[in-house]
């Protein structure tokens, strides 16, 4: 699929954190769909095949690469949308490559040259979650390894940093700092708000929280928004205490989106 954000128009990256079988993740799709149409926002669907870095080993990680692309195949067809999933292993880059539009790099991972390279290599668009023990001029370097790889189809996330023990702030400077190396800046509403490890052997979370930081992050100046939603989250396989509610995404997306139309125009 041709894809191109960017520029004047705010784009969405949503689903459910993980896949949770083929027809829940597709309805989850569908609804998001159905609001970004209406709103005419681009969407790209997005779960993970794998969570591979759980609090717990106890904790659901997802049906694997294997299913997990089978499944993100079968929605991209249904849907008709691009797709993003994220890698842990060089070794994912290829084959995911072959369904998914964009790749991307968890945060713990984001200075993991070799992940880097793979992900470049493919030719997909590669979007890098800023890590949350990193400062926004460190994405610089990921950056320039990118480019050294032979890719400016980039795209960076701000998901917050490390702010003590099992907290998370935003630090609104950083989106200007990373927008200015040129690339389409995403804001993640959902995992800025998340706890991490604040729930013991899972991450916890404050979701009243996501659509003031998502409202800031509008008139700051983003190029898309990054949202974990479901159904219902407190069945939520993973993250579910930082996940938006699917019956409030559109009044948070309409909300996002007035601010977003005012400050592109400075």
């Amino acid at each position: 699929m041709d894809i191109k954000f960017g520029g004047k128009k705010l784009f969405l990256m949503a689903g459910p954190c993980v896949l949770e079988g083929l027809e829940r993740s597709l309805m989850i799709g569908r609804r998001v769909k159905a609001i970004a149409d209406r709103l005419g926002i681009p969407y790209i669907f997005k779960a993970s095949f794998d969570k591979a870095n759980r609090s717990s080993y106890k904790n659901p990680r997802g049906p694997g690469l294997e299913e997990g692309l089978k499944q993100l195949s079968a929605i991209k067809a249904a849907l008709d949308v691009p797709i993003v999933t994220d890698i842990h292993e060089t070794y994912q880059a290829e084959p995911v490559s072959r369904v998914a539009d964009v790749i991307q790099i968890p945060a713990f991972l984001c200075r993991q040259t070799d992940l880097l390279k793979a992900a470049a290599e493919t030719g997909a668009v590669v979007n890098v979650k800023k890590g949350q023990f990193l400062s926004p001029l460190d994405m610089k370097n990921v950056v320039e390894k990118l480019e050294a790889f032979g890719t400016r189809k980039i795209m960076l996330t701000e998901r917050g940093a490390s702010f003590g023990y099992n907290n998370l702030v935003v630090d609104m400077r950083g989106l200007p700092v990373m927008r200015s190396f040129g690339y389409p800046l995403v804001f993640d509403g959902t995992h800025s708000v998340q706890l991490p490890g604040g729930g013991g052997s899972i991450s916890s979370g404050q979701r009243e929280f996501v659509e003031y930081l998502c409202r800031a992050a509008a008139a700051v100046g983003i190029d898309g928004l990054f949202l974990e939603v479901h159904d219902n989250p407190s069945e939520a396989l993973s993250d579910g205490a930082n996940m938006i509610p699917l019956d409030a995404l559109e009044p948070l997306l309409k909300k996002v989106l007035a601010i977003y139309n005012v400050a592109k125009e400075f």
